[in-house]
């Protein structure tokens, strides 16, 4: 471990002088990865964006002489699988214990590396399970020549920086805090996309068009739509990831509360009542899981898995632009509601100010023999959040599903098994690397003066900033002075951009930022 570049009351004196708050009571067991205060290692710069809007850009951390480049060989999903073709980063002991066996065999010098979870709200700390690593390396260059060694001695597996472990609180690290000061801003934050939700857009195309003064990333996205709960500016336009955690924006972004949500939208024909599995998204794919019913393999929250049912029916808005062809049925309401066509294939356009609801399976032969031209339907949406209450959707309200949370009334909290980052079953490999190791994360949230907080941590690059796991951002955000934060998507989708600058962070893919699903902008 590094140590710290500034005495922790230089590091206090430092932060508080940009409103950056340091803290000052002893840490909980949960929020023990900084120790309390921020490891600065230079003095933040801050910079005024516009009249109550500023950019505090912090160096954290350094990079130390102890922190190298590793081959991390694959672990078989079972005791007696296949070496070549494996797929899991840990595993049970015993099978890391063969590996290592079978590494010897060959030549080579494993480690044995037991993984452990840190605690979360809904999950206490503890292991999850076993790596195999093999080598020191100063370079990825000369890991992934290593790394080619060890496949060709009939091995699969990956490159590793240990600094990006999740481990270390003194990894250098660069951190941007937009805060969004309404007592002096007149203007507003809220949300963005292209021109329908079926496409991706970058950020800075989509900020130059709006005369933005500054926006970050959003939602995750899937089949170049966002994934998850997007109410915007009252309209219901994304299918909600029952029970995962969001944040709820209103009066232009004065006021935000971090929650879990779900949502509710039936269709009535005649005397029957069904529930709409979807609002725009591909019939039969439920990304991030938590549907409404029949789903395979859970309806549980299970972040970054596809999972499918074959009998849906998906609501289509005109936001989302042409719904997907395929076999099915279809109905197409007009404005009022009032079935214009009943259609034995999908893919007809929405009309203006109506809809179209699409049916596949056991579901198309339901509305085929329910539905037909000139039938008055009904579509009723019901928002919920964490205790059951109805959440009004009024022109002023935009709900954002990402997560998990990590911030709830001042306090760090990580809802990592309900918003589905603790993956079921036993291979841990998704939540070792999305959710414990380090990765760039974006944030929002707001802090104890009233100020929204958009972040940014860089990470993957090493030596310069390697990003943080779920439970450090929380525990970063609350350090930083929120009192309510949300994690927003996150690796290659990370960048912050203001009108002066432009890009400010480092987003980590080699070919730059992303296009996305939608952003956050602040407008003046």
């Amino acid at each position: 471990m590094r140590p710290k570049t500034l005495s922790a009351v230089a590091v206090a004196a430092a932060v508080l002088a940009v409103n950056v708050p340091a803290a000052t009571a002893a840490p909980s067991p949960r929020e023990s990865f900084f120790g309390g205060g921020l490891p600065l290692s230079a003095a933040p710069v801050t910079t005024t964006v516009a009249s109550g809007v500023t950019l505090t850009s912090l160096s954290l951390g350094a990079k130390d002489a102890g922190d190298f480049w590793t081959v991390q060989v694959y672990l078989p999903g079972t005791v007696d699988g296949q070496l070549n073709t494996a797929n899991t980063a840990l595993g049970a002991k015993e099978i890391a214990d063969r590996v290592v066996g079978a590494l010897r065999a060959k030549g080579f010098e494993p480690r044995l590396e037991e993984v452990s979870s840190p605690a979360f709200a809904d999950r206490p700390a503890g292991p999850v399970g076993w790596t195999v690593r093999v080598g020191r390396y100063a370079t990825g260059a000369e890991a992934t020549s290593a790394l080619s060694t060890i496949r060709a001695a009939g091995f699969a597996g990956g490159t590793r920086y240990t600094a990006q472990d999740g481990t270390d609180a003194g990894a250098p690290q660069k951190v941007h805090v937009l805060r969004v000061d309404f007592r002096e801003f007149g203007g507003t934050v809220g949300t963005d996309f292209g021109p329908t939700l079926n496409g991706t857009e970058k950020l800075t195309d989509l900020a130059a068009a709006a005369g933005a003064v500054a926006g970050v990333n959003a939602q995750w996205f899937y089949n170049s739509a966002p994934g998850g709960m997007y109410v915007k500016d009252g309209r219901l336009i994304g299918s909600a990831t029952q029970g995962r955690g969001g944040i709820k924006i209103t009066k232009g972004g004065r006021a935000v509360d971090v929650d879990a949500y779900t949502a509710h939208v039936r269709l009535r024909a005649g005397r029957e009542t069904v529930e709409i599995d979807g609002v725009n998204r591909l019939p039969g794919e439920i990304w991030n899981c938590g549907g409404v019913g029949g789903d395979q393999p859970t309806e549980k929250p299970q972040h970054d898995l596809k999972c499918t049912d074959a009998s849906e029916l998906v609501l289509f808005t005109p936001e989302w632009g042409t719904p997907p062809a395929g076999a099915g049925a279809e109905a197409v309401l007009d404005a009022h509601d009032r079935v214009t066509a009943v259609n034995t294939s999908r893919g007809a356009r929405v009309p203006a100010g109506g809809s179209t609801v699409q049916a596949i399976g056991e579901s198309a032969a339901w509305l085929l023999g329910h539905v037909k031209a000139g039938d008055r339907l009904r579509v009723s949406e019901r928002v919920e959040d964490s205790k059951g209450r109805r959440v009004p959707l009024t022109p002023d309200t935009t709900i954002l599903q990402v997560g998990p949370t990590l911030v709830r009334d001042g306090k760090v909290n990580v809802n990592a098994v309900a918003d589905g980052l603790i993956r079921e079953g036993t291979d841990q490999t998704f939540t070792y690397n999305w959710a414990l190791r380090s990765n760039p994360r974006s944030m929002i949230g707001m802090d104890g003066r009233g100020r929204l907080m958009l972040v940014v941590v860089d990470g993957r690059q090493d030596g310069y900033s390697e990003g943080l796991g779920i439970a450090q951002t929380g525990e970063l955000m609350k350090l930083l002075g929120a009192r309510e934060a949300l994690n927003l998507d996150g690796g290659g989708s990370s960048v912050m951009v203001t009108s002066g600058t432009g890009i400010v962070n480092r987003p980590s893919d080699a070919t730059g930022q992303r296009s996305l699903g939608n952003v956050l902008l602040v407008r003046p």
